[in-house]
């Protein structure tokens, strides 16, 4: 049994390798969409969130009671590094530019989904908080108690939980209305509030 579960790990390993790969390559990527198109900029954003969050998870699955790989890492701090940077400033251009001007013209049912939209961001910012910082305490002391371990796996289980409902909510509802709700003035202001932020 124990041959197997060491077989079964390092089939893991390889089949995630360009997973972690990818990792140090999108955070200086080149994003797809440009200033004059920040909607496609958010969802250049959510690509980026699914393959950091999907690094984090893979390694919290993984067997504990061991230090963590160079590559492991490697990965996991480029995806903490993603979300304590890209992370917040995604959810800045997000409540800061773009649901403002969704609110100014929408109906309630729309601020009902926004106020949905803002609400995981708090919670994700919470579980962001909690899984860097057991990451963290992994990477530096070599192991994880079983407490630990397991507070991570239920903290990126639930990470992975919200952003799939949030990021479907704003690709097939959100992201849709306001590219046919603002004008060329507006998405021209929101990109401009993007810039600003990346300067």
């Amino acid at each position: 049994m124990r041959r197997r579960n060491r077989l079964d790990y390092t089939s893991c390993r390889a089949r995630d390798k360009r997973i972690f790969i990818m990792a140090g390559i999108q955070i200086g990527a080149k994003p797809d969409a440009g200033f004059d198109n920040p909607i496609g900029m958010l969802k250049d954003c959510h690509r980026r969130i699914e393959s950091f969050l999907r690094v984090l998870c893979i390694v919290a699955e993984r067997p504990k009671g061991r230090s963590l790989s160079e590559e492991e890492t490697a990965a996991v701090t480029s995806a903490l590094n993603y979300f304590r940077s890209g992370g917040r400033r995604h959810t800045a251009d997000e409540e800061q530019s773009l649901f403002p001007r969704i609110r100014a013209g929408e109906a309630n049912d729309a601020l009902v989904q926004l106020e949905r939209l803002e609400d995981d961001h708090h919670r994700a910012d919470q579980l962001h908080e909690k899984v860097e910082k057991l990451f963290l305490v992994w990477i530096d002391s070599g192991w994880l108690d079983e407490a630990d371990a397991e507070a991570l796996l239920e903290s990126t289980i639930e990470l992975d939980r919200i952003y799939k409902a949030h990021i479907t909510i704003e690709e097939e509802v959100v992201f849709p209305r306001a590219s046919k709700s603002l004008d060329e003035d507006t998405v021209r202001a929101i990109g401009n509030e993007f810039r600003a932020r990346r300067a």
